[in-house]
């Protein structure tokens, strides 16, 4: 049960980390990843940027319910709620 939820946090960041490279290669022009998270960062929208890669978590997630893996897809949820109040945080500060 726990090692499953830790499975479904693990696979959670994991999509997540992916979903932020190609979001940052797909709206980059061309520009490497430390530019284009350098520039978001500068121009206010990285929190924007870290919620469009957790798209992939909404995959990642199905895929465990429809596999009936509820705890690992309630890892995913976890990591999909934690990256959601820590985008709101890092928009206040």
């Amino acid at each position: 049960m726990k090692k499953d939820i830790f499975i479904g946090i693990f696979v959670g960041l994991v999509a997540n980390a992916i979903g932020l490279i190609a979001t940052a290669s797909l709206l980059g022009n061309g520009d490497d990843f430390t530019t284009v998270i350098k520039a978001a960062a500068d121009e206010g929208f990285l929190g924007k940027l870290i919620s469009l890669g957790a798209v992939l978590n909404l995959i990642a997630f199905f895929i465990f319910i429809k596999k009936k893996q509820d705890y690992r897809a309630r890892g995913v949820l976890l990591i999909t709620v934690f990256i959601a109040v820590f985008t709101f945080v890092f928009k206040l500060f």
